[in-house]
């Protein structure tokens, strides 16, 4: 049994706003939006850095300036005492949320006093799939993969797995964007009420290359014309037998984020406020052909550590890696729809792969302290067939 002096709690939860591809963060290197989020968690956690006894990070495509465990290099940058190590992980789309599972893991454990679970992904500037490719020949689809894997799971696309959740629950075109509408909605109304003080802006360049203060996703809109969206052929499919297109899928973003842990004991040790604790961490495999679903499985698994019920949540995060993943989700759950990505989601605000698990963390808790909710699940699809879910429970 777990000694309940080590019980894990969140002190601090940040993110960096989210650039889009090539964007307002297209000339800040993903080292340097690591060590940002870390630097800006610590501060507000009130820790000092020679308390922490990791730094885990999330990051999908390490190579090029991801490469060479960016954990470990971001620590660095963020001026933590040499003594601090860090470590890289990927557990692709579920990788900084698995960070801080990993964090707060370690903690439960003895192990560490402090850790700081975080991720990163600069899609501008480390392309995906660059992991695969680099120095290689041109990259076809998933055909780096073991053929014995392939021959047993003959692995397609993401989109075409979203297309087939899509035929799956009997989601139509105007189902998934509508949904994406609804996204930006919700997101640009979050930015206007001044709801995500989960930000820690910082600096980025506008088209012309001049600096300023960026405090907000850059990818949200305001206004969207629906034409346009209508128009847009689907990615992989024909207009008759496809539904996903790049409106109803997360953008492709640039950002990071970090959670600092610790232990009950060594938080009321330092006087620290503790914000939230966690009721289940989970991760499972599914279906690598259909690849998303994998939410489904995550969530019933989550809620049973968690002895919940999806009525006793009060805010939930399904990634929006697809609109289509989302709403089979929610087909499945029959949430109260107005707890399902309140602020919008991936659609709108973007899909920094490493770094968004730990960014929707940052999110759902800024979002359970503002509304005065209990209990948050997040839940997100991972490639090949996994996911990642927690369920925490606001402490203040």
């Amino acid at each position: 049994m777990t000694n309940p002096a080590n019980e894990p709690l969140i002190l601090s939860a940040v993110r960096t706003p989210f650039g889009r591809r090539n964007g307002a963060l297209r000339d800040t290197r993903p080292d340097v939006l690591l060590s940002s989020a870390i630097t800006a968690a610590l501060e507000r956690a009130k820790l000092p850095g020679e308390a922490v006894g990791d730094v885990i990070a999330g990051c999908v495509s390490q190579a090029g300036e991801q490469g060479a465990n960016i954990a470990r290099q971001a620590a660095l940058l963020a001026r933590l005492p040499q003594e601090v190590p860090g470590v890289s992980l990927n557990r692709m789309c579920g990788s900084s949320q698995f960070a801080v599972h990993a964090a707060a893991q370690a903690v439960a454990a003895g192990d560490l006093d402090f850790a700081i679970g975080c991720g990163v992904e600069s899609m501008s500037r480390v392309p995906m799939f660059l992991d695969l490719t680099l120095g290689q020949r041109a990259f076809t689809g998933f055909d780096m993969l073991h053929p014995e894997t392939l021959a047993r799971y003959p692995i397609p696309h993401q989109v075409e797995s979203a297309e087939r959740v899509a035929e799956q629950w009997k989601l139509s075109r105007s189902d998934v964007d509508s949904f994406a509408v609804e996204s930006h909605r919700r997101a640009h109304a979050a930015r206007l009420a001044g709801q995500h003080t989960e930000i820690a802006p910082m600096t980025g360049v506008d088209k012309d290359g001049a600096s300023f203060l960026l405090d907000h996703d850059e990818g949200v809109r305001a206004v969207i014309d629906h034409d346009k969206m209508q128009s847009m052929p689907p990615v992989f499919r024909t207009p008759e037998t496809g539904v996903v297109t790049a409106a109803n899928s997360s953008q492709i973003s640039d950002g990071a984020s970090a959670v600092v842990v610790g232990s009950r004991a060594a938080a009321e040790r330092h006087g620290l406020q503790a914000r939230a604790r966690f009721r289940a961490r989970v991760v499972t495999g599914s279906d690598p052909v259909m690849q998303l679903t994998g939410v489904i499985p995550a969530t019933h698994m989550a809620l049973k550590k968690a002895g919940l019920s999806i009525a006793d949540l009060d805010w939930i995060e399904v990634n929006e890696a697809f609109a289509s993943v989302a709403l089979c989700w929610a087909r499945e759950f029959q949430p109260d729809m107005d707890k399902l990505n309140p602020w919008g989601g991936a659609i709108a605000h973007g899909h920094p792969l490493g770094g968004t698990g730990a960014a929707l963390m940052a999110k759902m808790l800024a979002g359970l302290e503002q509304t005065g909710g209990q209990f948050g699940l997040q839940v997100m699809c991972i490639g090949h067939g996994m996911a990642t879910a927690t369920v925490l429970e606001r402490l203040n």
